[in-house]
């Protein structure tokens, strides 16, 4: 990108986020110590410009929230890559890190099961750390704190996949994942309504909150941070881009 590519980008992303237009433009072109004489005309070939090209109106607001992303994410990176007890998977001297927020009860979250185990094979430099959301209901709550009783147990994984290859959960089908990993449902439950759970659940949607998280799934690779079931190629892309980084 030219300089004057980057000023005009600059002036749309001002004319954008200042309602005033011109007072936007004209405030950057301040700070940017141009002479006074040479504002108007700053300001009128960046007028012009997004008329003739408003397709940049989009990818600049775009930009913008990408870095107001990267900002968020490093302000609570350590508690975003910190697992509870075993729920994660990969290296434990990761590269990368890939945060997946999911919901037991959510369809799109069972679709990205895939996804992400095949980044796991695929880099052995990607570690997985799950956050439970139970945002679908009262089953969601239940199976997340089944899930979170049994990280504590050291067995995270085998009830994360279990439940979601068994479809919605209900108390019938956790119970029946839980004994087929050889676990007991009741004792879950129980374990499940500790404090320490109730409190990694709490600290889960506070962290989903400030990121701006509104539905599952979502997930954040190095600086990015993206919601919905985006697939493997967007995922795989982010990992590349974070090794990079």
């Amino acid at each position: 990108m030219t300089r004057r590519q980057g000023m005009l980008m600059a002036g749309a992303a001002g004319l954008i986020g200042l309602a005033g237009g011109a007072v936007g433009t004209r405030a950057l072109a301040e700070q940017a110590g141009a002479p006074v004489a040479n504002r108007a005309a700053i300001e009128a070939i960046v007028h012009d410009y997004i008329l003739a090209h408003p397709e940049i109106i989009p990818e600049a607001m775009q930009k913008l929230q990408s870095r107001e992303n990267a900002k968020a994410i490093d302000a609570d990176r350590a508690a975003l890559e910190k697992p509870f007890g075993s729920a994660w998977a990969g290296s434990q001297s990761p590269k990368i890190t890939l945060v997946m927020f999911s919901d037991y009860s959510c369809g799109y979250c069972r679709a990205s099961v895939g996804d992400v185990a095949r980044l796991l094979a695929e880099n052995p430099d990607l570690k997985v750390v799950w956050r439970e959301i139970p945002v679908l209901g009262p089953d969601s709550v239940s199976a997340a704190r089944v899930a979170l009783a049994a990280a504590k147990q050291g067995r995270y994984l085998p009830l994360h996949k279990g439940l979601f290859a068994a479809g919605r959960p209900d108390a019938a089908t956790i119970a029946k994942v839980a004994a087929a990993a050889g676990l007991d449902a009741g004792q879950l439950a129980r374990a499940g309504k500790s404090e320490d759970v109730t409190a990694e659940i709490a600290s889960n949607m506070a962290l989903a909150g400030r990121l701006g998280v509104s539905g599952t799934p979502a997930f954040v690779i190095g600086g990015e941070f993206f919601s919905g079931a985006v697939g493997y190629e967007a995922l795989a892309k982010a990992v590349v881009d974070a090794r990079k980084s």
